[in-house]
């Protein structure tokens, strides 16, 4: 596989090796041994899978405290994915990086604790499958506005009808949150 780092320190988008023939495919997603000889040592908890049509627009996602990494991928569609910098003290704290994850592109994208996460699908019946490394809690979960002007998120939503969820429509501006130890 090979791990690509991103202009904020943390995330990584990740490449598996992909086997290929007139059949179909086969790639391995996780692997312990390998992603720690990379430096990423986890170990995972949780997984979850949901789907999406087109338009959907999921986070931006924060657990606080009990923070959340996340391993994320796209077995059916597309989505536009997104890591917002939340740790206190951090040089890049309220930036953010976005990655196109896509059933085609067979890339995951690492989201290690300290950020904001999200998603825009790009395609309807889209799947997406996150293994975290906390277990979720509802009562430390908060939303980081999907638009907030000053994090500047650029998402690709021309000609999509967004929809969001009452949560994520009360989601608090960046100067309105707790940043992360």
């Amino acid at each position: 596989m090979q791990v690509i780092p991103c202009e904020i320190d943390g995330p990584l988008i990740i490449e598996p090796m992909v086997f290929g023939d007139d059949r179909g495919f086969f790639l391995e997603s996780w692997n312990a041994e390998k992603f720690a000889a990379s430096g990423l040592n986890i170990a995972f908890v949780q997984d979850n899978h949901s789907r999406s049509q087109k338009g959907v627009l999921r986070g931006m996602h924060f657990q606080n405290p009990g923070p959340q990494g996340k391993l994320v991928r796209v077995i059916s569609g597309a989505v536009y994915d997104v890591a917002v910098d939340l740790r206190r003290g951090s040089p890049s704290f309220g930036k953010w990086i976005g990655v196109e994850l896509s059933a085609e592109n067979k890339r995951m994208f690492w989201v290690p604790q300290g950020f904001a996460h999200g998603f825009l699908t790009l395609e309807d019946d889209t799947d997406f499958l996150y293994k975290c490394d906390a277990p979720y809690s509802p009562q430390t979960e908060h939303s980081l506005a999907w638009d907030d002007p000053d994090v500047g998120i650029d998402w690709p939503t021309h000609g999509l009808e967004i929809q969001l969820s009452a949560k994520d429509r009360e989601g608090k501006r960046i100067g309105e949150v707790e940043p992360l130890a």
